[in-house]
């Protein structure tokens, strides 16, 4: 059996990677600045940090671009506020399927983001 990679932290790279992802914004920081040399860490911990910003900022955008679309057509635009819980299910499917592959040893790069998270890695 093939002795697993280990990361900066003492983890083995695949633990450190999917605790990026499930610690959230944090825990993209924090293996972030302490993972110096695993690429596939550090590629988990940007992507989970470019995730979880762009999740917060929908957090704040989304109900205030619903809020102007249902002034503008007369309430019928906040009907895009049905959306919201589908966005929240859409996030939690990602970053769940994220830490199965983060846990398998495997990358999986989102098609915006990844690329993104790979320029920084």
């Amino acid at each position: 059996m093939a002795e697993a990679k280990k990361s900066g932290s003492g983890l083995d790279q695949n633990v450190a990677a999917l605790l990026a992802y499930l610690l959230g914004l944090v825990g993209g920081i924090v293996f972030i600045l302490i993972e110096k040399d695993n690429k596939f860490v550090r590629f988990a911990a940007m992507q989970s940090i470019i995730l979880n910003v762009v999740m917060i900022a929908l957090v704040f955008i989304l109900p205030f671009i619903i809020g102007i679309v249902a002034v503008a057509t007369g309430g019928l635009g906040s009907l895009l506020g049905l959306l919201i819980p589908l966005i929240w299910l859409g996030f939690l499917i990602v970053w769940i399927m994220l830490m199965v592959k983060a846990y398998q040893n495997q990358e999986w790069e989102l098609p915006v983001i990844g690329k993104i998270a790979r320029k920084y890695v």
